[in-house]
Order: structure tokens, then C-alpha cells, then sequence
């Protein structure tokens, strides 16, 4: 028996009255506190498995169970009831040794408002049942704004999103660029523009050959009438969509839609990759990787599908697995209950499924095998720093930036990175309240007791600020005034003085009058480089939306007839007051919800 759980242990002797039916059990650490949830279909054999001879225990396991103080049973009638309790359970306790899949709001779909007459397209993050048609989830934001981009390039549907289209006297730039119909203005029917719209959804549910055709032969009709110039108009969308389809890897043909799920498994991590499959168009390729967790195999593709699918807007109809999952039967049920349709979980053995899952398995371990190298890498890195900074570790690194133009609207923005890797769950953006002008050391002082000064503020290894031995000196003083001098490592990165014959930034450390040699270890500096830079990028958003609503605040809030929507909407266009004030009153009504009272309101209170 393992050298903690003796054969006199009351885990064991608790062992031995357990219940061999379904249920869940929840596995507690010496503190009281929930470790580890697992479900079973005979709870005593499973718990009997952890604790088994230390020599037939794989390292898991016997991390798992040596921190385990005391264990709970629920008892469930059956499989499925298990699998939901162990579900709640989870979300409930957050469990170290569970895998928690994080919420990924990145997950995007395209929604076509098709109620409306005249329909258009946009972003969706929650997919809804409000009679408008979803495309998606799309592998990445990027993928979602490309997409939509080629749409709105080749198809011209409307881009303004009012559900009921407000008719104009005259277009938009819009129209004037040839990126939209402006059925806002001009005699385009509905049953023109809902062609066209047919056209989109063929596109978006992958069917591009089928309509490749279509358009083809609209051409030669067109051209067989001399509508040339109609002709050339689809003559380029036709040249659009086969560029298009040039692009996407057909993998499967009937048209499905399925998500393909196969596991890698290192020794410290373990990687979930997803292949997006959608009517029969290899979308895009997601890797979900997990450390210190329990479960592997089958059981790690179980529970995150449990977590994945419950979370997403989207459950296709069918999931091809690369591992057998025992609940594979009571997940569909589930699934099938979230989507409000079947749901089929499926192994293949033969054919291009099979082939699907063998190709989604080369994808997990490729990935892992990437980060792995990549986490080895910036291990290695990390620890060189350390040596060449002399300082204990820098697995947490810190910056802080000040943002201000003449001291207006001052803010500082900090960045944390973790294992060389940005954690953007940790940044923090401060409007500095105490400063009044360009005072670099009030607004340091302001922000450091932001960051440190609860009694349970965690403390970096390190920490930079923008500046060279000047600023390094504030944050050592303001680190002294509040008595965590010592708690962490300061530095200071000054650009390169290019007037001096300056090559490089250069890094100072506080009580040393030259700046730090990286000769050699060039890529440490530029490491260092980029943390400052994401710190500038970070803070200077947060300033430009600052003054942003600044400008709104002061210049344009006092005009007659001009709100919330039609400031946003001058912003948006021009990007700035000076622009707004150098625009004629015919380009301002020109805008979207913009008429000439309004125009002329803005071109006199602007101009005075």
C-alpha cells in the first residue's frame, strides 16, 4: 500500500463499506478542500484502483493520492445521472487536479437577419433562436473578419445593422466605393437583393462549386443580352469565388458538419486538438492544452467534450473520436438535449472518417510536440536571464507604462508575463487620479500602491519600467514608502540614444551606472523589448479611448440633434475631430443616420 494509506487507514476501512453501483466521488485534501471529482459505473472498484501498491501506480495517481485526507461518495441511479452530477460538481468546486476547460469567448458565427426585407450580416458570439441563420463557429476572429470581408467584397449586402432600413436622399461613401447596394436609396427590390442574399447562404454553408455555376451562367446571360456592364459584375464575382474555393481543403463529401477530437499526452501535459469540419470544408484546427490534471485517454476527450459543448454556441451533429469513450452513448443523449436535434459520437474504424481522426491525432502530437519544445525553450531562457540580471528567477515579469499627451487624461497600463508567455487574464489598465500634469513619479507612486499595496497582493520575480535610471530610482522609492523594497527585482529599459551612436535599448538595474551586457544574448534583450512594447501598445489603447471620450465629452456633446449613435458614427468614419472639422456639410449628411440639419449643426459649431 502507498506509504501515507496504510492497511489500517480509515481510507481504506471506508473503503471496504463503499457502494459498487454508479456514482460520483470527491476526493479532499487535508485542509478540507475538493481535489479531485471522478465518476464511476462501480464506485468501489474505481476508488479501489488509487490505492493500489505504490509499484503499480502510474505518477499521477500517486500524486493524486498522496494528498488525499478523505473521500466522499454520491450514489446515482444511473450512468447518466453520474456523468451530470460529476459535471456540476466540477463546475462548482474547480477541482486542481480536474481539467477545467476556461471560457473561450473567442468563438465566433456569422448571423444573417433573414425576417428582415432587406438582410444583413454580422458577428455573433451567442448563437440564439430569434429566426436568423448562424454560420459558424469559425476557427478564429481572424478567420470570422476575412470571411466576412470577401462577403461584403463580392456580394455588396448592406453593412448598416438597423433592422429597419431608414431611406436616404442620397448613398453613402459606401455605394460611391462600390461596397454596397444602398437599398437604402436606390430601386433595388427585395426580390433583387434577396437573390443576392441566396447567393451568400450557398457561400457560407461551403456549397462554392454550386454556386460558382450559378453565376457563370447569370454571366453568359447577361452577356447573350449585351449587359455588359452587369456581365463584368459577374464576371468578377465569379473570379472572386473561385480564388475562394482554390483556398478550402475538401476533406469529406457529404457536405456534414462534424467536429474531429483527438488526444496527445506528454508527461506534464495534454493536449485535446479539434478539427472544424463544416459541410465538408476543414475550417480550422483548435489545440487545447491541460497540465497537472488526472484524467488521460478517454476520458480527458469525455470531459472535455462535456465542458466544450455545454459552452459553445454550436453542437454539430456529429463528433468523430480517436479514443473510445465508455459514456459515449449518455454524451450524445446530452449533446442531443443542448442541440435540440440527434447528436452521434463516433469511433470510425474504416474509410474517410477514420482517416479524419488518424489526421486530427498527427495534429495533437505535432502541436504537442511544439510546445513542448516551445515551453523547454523559453524554460531555458528564463533561466539565462536570471543569471544575467543575477537574480533569483523570472518566471513572472511585470511592466508598467505611463500614457499622456501634456499630462491630459494620464494612464498607465501593466503587463504580466508568465513562463515568456503574456497572461492577459493579469493586465491592468489604471486612470491615474492623484498626478496632475506630466508627473512621471506621482503616477508611478499612484500605480505601484495600486498593484501592491493589499496585504495579499502576489509579487512578480520581476518587474520593468519604461524608463532608464530616473525611473528606476521613483519605483525603488515608492517600493521603500510602501515597505516592499526587496519583495521583487527591478529593472528599467531605455531606448537606444541613436544621436550617441546607440544600437540598442539598454537595461538598467537600480544601483549600477552602466546598463546590463546581454552581449551574446542578444535574444534576452529583445525578449525584454517585447514585454515593453505590449506594455506601450497596452497603455496607449487605454489612453486613445480616454481621449477619445474626452473629445466626445467636450466638443461634440453641446451640439443640437447630435447623440450617442451620431457621435460614434463621426468618430468611426473620420477617426477624429480635426477630421470631422475639415468635412464639408456634404460629406457629413452623406453618413448614416447623419441629415443635413444635423450636417450643418456639426459644420457651424466645429467651424466657430
Amino acid at each position: 500500500m502507498d506509504g501515507n494509506h496504510s492497511k489500517d487507514s480509515p481510507l481504506l476501512e471506508k473503503l471496504s463499506s463503499v457502494s459498487g453501483g454508479p456514482g460520483v466521488y470527491l476526493m479532499k485534501d487535508a485542509d478540507g478542500n475538493v481535489i479531485y471529482v471522478g465518476k464511476a459505473k462501480n464506485l468501489k472498484k474505481r476508488l479501489g484502483s488509487y490505492f493500489k501498491p505504490p509499484h503499480l501506480q502510474d505518477s499521477k495517481t500517486a500524486a493524486l493520492v498522496k494528498k488525499i485526507s478523505v473521500f466522499e461518495t454520491i450514489v446515482t441511479h444511473t450512468e447518466k445521472e453520474a456523468l451530470i452530477l460529476e459535471s456540476n460538481l466540477i463546475k462548482r468546486h474547480r477541482p486542481r487536479y480536474n481539467v477545467i476547460l476556461k471560457d473561450d469567448k473567442r468563438y465566433a458565427s456569422l448571423k444573417l437577419e433573414i425576417r428582415n426585407p432587406y438582410p444583413f450580416l454580422s458577428v455573433a458570439r451567442k448563437i440564439e433562436k430569434d429566426g436568423a441563420l448562424y454560420f459558424g463557429p469559425f476557427s478564429s476572429g481572424l478567420a470570422v473578419r476575412q470571411t466576412l470581408k470577401l462577403i461584403h467584397k463580392t456580394f455588396k449586402l448592406r453593412k448598416c445593422q438597423t433592422k429597419e432600413l431608414k431611406k436616404r436622399a442620397r448613398p453613402c461613401l459606401l455605394f460611391q466605393m462600390d461596397a454596397c447596394l444602398a437599398p437604402c436609396c436606390r430601386n433595388v427590390s427585395s426580390d433583387e437583393y434577396q437573390e443576392i442574399v441566396n447567393e451568400v447562404v450557398l457561400f457560407l454553408k461551403g456549397r462554392t462549386p454550386e454556386l460558382i455555376e450559378k453565376v457563370r451562367s447569370q454571366m453568359a446571360a447577361a452577356a447573350r443580352v449585351q449587359e455588359f456592364e452587369k456581365a463584368a459584375a459577374l464576371r468578377d464575382r465569379l473570379f472572386a469565388l473561385q480564388e475562394t474555393l482554390e483556398k478550402q481543403v475538401s476533406v469529406t463529401h457529404d457536405f456534414a458538419d462534424r467536429d474531429v477530437l483527438a488526444v496527445a499526452e506528454g508527461d506534464e501535459t495534454s493536449l485535446v486538438t479539434q478539427m472544424i469540419v463544416r459541410n465538408g470544408f476543414l475550417l480550422g484546427v483548435r489545440h487545447f492544452a491541460f497540465s497537472g490534471t488526472m484524467v488521460s485517454g478517454g476520458d480527458l476527450l469525455e470531459t472535455f467534450i462535456r465542458q466544450h459543448y455545454e459552452a459553445t454556441p454550436f453542437v454539430p451533429k456529429e463528433i468523430l473520436i480517436a479514443e473510445p469513450i465508455e459514456t459515449a452513448l449518455h454524451l450524445s443523449e446530452l449533446l442531443g438535449e443542448i442541440k435540440g436535434q440527434k447528436v452521434r459520437i463516433i469511433r470510425p474504424q474504416r474509410g474517410e472518417k477514420l482517416r479524419l481522426t488518424e489526421m486530427a491525432i498527427q495534429n495533437a502530437i505535432n502541436h504537442l510536440r511544439e510546445l513542448v519544445d516551445a515551453q523547454a525553450g523559453n524554460a531555458d531562457m528564463l533561466d539565462r536571464l536570471a543569471v544575467v540580471l543575477n537574480i533569483r528567477a523570472a518566471r513572472r515579469i511585470e511592466c508598467v507604462d505611463n500614457s499622456n499627451i501634456g499630462g491630459t487624461e494620464m494612464v498607465s497600463g501593466l503587463v504580466v508575463y508568465e513562463d515568456a508567455r503574456p497572461k492577459k487574464s493579469d493586465y491592468r489598465r489604471y486612470r491615474i487620479r492623484t498626478a496632475t500634469g506630466p508627473d512621471d513619479y506621482a503616477a508611478m507612486s499612484e500605480v505601484l500602491g495600486r498593484r501592491f499595496g493589499k496585504d495579499d497582493a502576489a509579487y512578480p520575480d520581476l518587474l520593468m519600467v519604461d524608463g532608464g535610471k530616473g525611473q528606476i530610482g521613483m519605483a525603488v522609492a515608492v517600493a521603500r514608502e510602501l515597505g516592499i523594497e526587496g519583495r521583487f527585482q527591478i529593472i528599467g529599459i531605455a531606448k537606444k540614444d541613436e544621436a550617441r551612436g546607440e544600437t540598442r535599448d539598454k537595461i538598467y538595474q537600480p544601483g549600477r551606472s552602466n546598463p546590463v551586457n546581454f552581449r551574446g544574448q542578444e535574444d534576452l534583450l529583445l525578449f525584454l523589448q517585447r514585454i515593453r512594447d505590449e506594455a506601450h501598445r497596452f497603455a496607449l489603447s487605454y489612453h486613445r479611448k480616454r481621449r477619445g471620450k474626452a473629445a466626445l465629452q467636450s466638443v461634440l456633446d453641446h451640439i443640437p440633434g447630435i447623440g450617442i449613435r451620431r457621435k460614434r458614427t463621426l468618430l468611426q468614419h473620420f477617426g477624429s475631430i480635426k477630421k470631422i472639422r475639415a468635412a464639408s456639410v456634404d460629406e457629413l449628411n452623406a453618413l448614416p443616420g447623419m441629415n443635413r440639419k444635423s450636417a450643418e449643426a456639426v459644420h457651424q459649431a466645429l467651424a466657430s
